[in-house]
């Protein structure tokens, strides 16, 4: 099969003489991408974080975490390609590897729109992007999402808290994609212009924060927030997902205690359908669609 050249999200040139037979992804969402795109006999490895499709990952060998992984074990394993995150992993591991003659391509999403172009990437890089079978997910993914962003243009949205820490708490401003997940279905992010402050005095309202020259390209996409900032914005609805963090019941007790939104509208869910990128957004919209559905406008 011809050669291909892509572009990965921090600019750089992937050059790939034919399609990978040995992949490695150093991301949960892109092991389940590369198994939903048919190749997952290409996969060599896993994070021990990679749990979906599980057939898939049982027989994989772990290489540690996303943020920690073994970059001897992963040269070890010979992929042709990595597959990583700009976020997910350090830039540190991702170096080591690339020094060490790895072909590491660097996503960094921040859309779902951003995610399904991935996906489609990915497809090429793969060699699949002809099947029959990847197109049609590729295009049931744009039409789930042009349908929910049509129907989210004719409807008011619901005001939704979605933290993804508890201690500290912590939540996402409108440039990440958890945030755009939640937009597209019909929740609006009450933190959505809320910026990472610096220092943490200052991210909590107690010192006055840095100028931006000397916050530099430190991520100001994930604040800290307060408690009483949570009741001051007024959600209508507070969603805990279990994941990056494992909200428990215990922190939904927390938020159903505030005077807004109100006990019934705290919900714990499953947070891959709203952090995960590419396959799993193909379904997942129309469940989180289905999930703000559930919750009529705000009560007052």
């Amino acid at each position: 099969m011809a050669a291909v050249r892509v572009r990965d999200d921090r600019g750089r040139e992937i050059h790939l003489p034919a399609p990978p037979r040995r992949v490695l992804a150093l991301v949960p969402s892109d092991t389940f991408n590369v198994a939903a795109l048919g190749r997952a006999d290409a996969l060599v490895g896993r994070t021990d974080y990679c749990d979906l499709p599980p057939e898939t990952v049982a027989a994989l060998p772990s290489i540690g975490g996303t943020k920690s992984p073994r970059v001897d074990d992963i040269v070890a394993l010979q992929p042709d390609l990595v597959l990583a995150n700009q976020e997910e992993n350090t830039r540190g591991a991702l170096e080591a590897l690339a020094q060490r003659g790895l072909r590491v391509y660097v996503a960094f999403p921040k859309r779902v729109a951003d995610g399904l172009r991935h996906l489609a990437i990915l497809a090429r890089m793969l060699g699949v992007e002809g099947d029959e079978r990847v197109r049609d997910l590729l295009r049931r993914g744009y039409t789930e999402l042009r349908d929910a962003e049509q129907a989210r243009a004719t409807r008011p949205a619901l005001r939704v808290f979605c933290p993804i820490w508890m201690d500290p708490l912590m939540t996402i401003h409108g440039d990440t994609f958890m945030s755009d997940m939640l937009d597209v279905c019909g929740a609006a992010n009450i933190f959505a212009d809320r910026a990472r402050r610096y220092p943490l005095a200052a991210d909590l309202g107690r010192a006055a924060p840095l100028p931006p020259e000397k916050v530099g390209d430190r991520d100001i996409r994930y604040p800290r927030v307060t408690l009483d900032e949570v009741t001051a914005r007024a959600p209508d609805l507070v969603v805990l997902p279990d994941e990056p963090h494992p909200f428990s019941e215990d922190d939904a007790a927390v938020f159903r205690a505030l005077p807004k939104p109100g006990a019934d509208r705290v919900i714990l869910v499953e947070g891959k359908d709203l952090c995960w990128y590419g396959a799993r957004s193909v379904d997942g919209i129309a469940r989180v669609r289905a999930l703000i559905g559930r919750f009529g406008p705000s009560r007052g």
